[in-house]
């Protein structure tokens, strides 16, 4: 039985979800198609282009993305706080980047003001509005009915593009967290499309990668950033002590275990493990055998919500039903 997805997203117990979209019936995204020979690969430009879009816009940060051949994954984090914050005006100009705005809060943006008769009716709006802007469901219908569009629109085509609707895991801790981007980072190299992380085109891994490289962290002068422009929510490392929003570690050991993981996924190096663990590994008490594993097979261990085994099976029974799927990969991710 389908589960309601305001049981499935639930801000107050976990920020961070994992969704993953599909094509139906195995249509292609982008890439080359073996069917009718096109190529579809700027498409993943949609994609990625929509995704900084809506990530500008909403109270949601992207933490990870990968776009493949006929599916992609995000992993978002709901920022409440910055949601709570947002004034009656940016809540409507920023739903007006997106949709046609109703009469009363067009006039109210223009004209900074609004009669008493209709303020119940703009606080209404707003109110709705601001809902929106931090709800996963929006962002993702946001994202998913423009490229269905555009996608149809290209094959002269009518009818469903996406694989009914978009697949929730909730991420209950960092080692979810982690494991999580990890596979979704890796996507492209488990797939055989690349065999380089700087070569993982329409990836967050090569994003990040390619802005370190313009901005060394030993260098001083750091370029301007446009209050528009689409940022990955940023590694902090130990500075999360200083409650600075971002996923609480360093970028560079999530490089080096990242690296690490790649290669010992290869074909030609499976199960080939090297002397010394990543740093993050060592942190967590989590052995190298069952990281790798989680990182083949993310999808696999769970259904929708991954983290401590306890903590999914109170989040299982607020949801309702009894079946848990994940126990074992569970206890591997968390040993203690």
């Amino acid at each position: 039985m389908t589960i309601s997805r305001r049981k499935l997203i639930e801000p107050q117990i976990t920020p961070f979800y994992h969704v993953i979209n599909r094509c139906v019936r195995r249509a292609y995204l982008c890439g080359d198609d073996p069917y009718n020979g096109k190529n579809y690969h700027h498409r993943r430009g949609w994609i990625v282009n929509k995704i900084k879009q809506l990530a500008a816009v909403f109270c949601i940060d992207v933490c990870a993305y990968a776009v493949m051949s006929n599916h992609y994954h995000l992993v978002l984090k709901i920022d409440i706080e910055q949601q709570q914050k947002l004034s009656s005006e940016e809540v409507i100009s920023r739903w007006l980047q997106l949709f046609n705005g109703h009469p009363i809060a067009v006039d109210f943006l223009k004209e900074g003001q609004i009669g008493a008769d209709k303020q119940q009716a703009l606080s209404n709006l707003v109110a709705e509005w601001q809902q929106r802007l931090g709800s996963i469901s929006w962002f993702m219908r946001c994202l998913n009915e423009e490229i269905a569009r555009k996608a149809n629109k290209e094959d002269q085509c009518k009818g469903a593009f996406w694989e009914g609707r978009f697949k929730s895991q909730a991420l209950l801790d960092e080692q979810a967290l982690l494991s999580c981007m990890m596979y979704v980072d890796l996507n492209p190299i488990r797939a055989g499309v690349t065999s380089s992380l700087q070569q993982s085109d329409f990836t967050s891994i090569q994003q990040r990668i390619l802005e370190y490289q313009k901005v060394k962290p030993s260098s001083s002068k750091k370029e301007p950033s446009s209050g528009n422009q689409f940022q990955l929510l940023p590694f902090v490392g130990a500075e999360h002590q200083a409650k600075i929003a971002g996923i609480n570690f360093a970028f560079a050991d999530y490089l080096e275990l990242i690296d690490w993981t790649g290669r010992c996924i290869r074909n030609d190096k499976k199960g080939f493990i090297v002397s010394s663990q990543p740093k993050i590994l060592q942190q967590l008490g989590i052995t190298s055998d069952a990281w790798l594993e989680h990182s083949e097979q993310f999808m696999e261990r769970y259904a929708n919500v991954s983290g401590k085994w306890s903590q999914m099976c109170a989040f299982k029974q607020r949801i309702g039903g009894h079946w848990r799927k994940g126990k074992s990969a569970s206890h591997q991710l968390h040993p203690n």
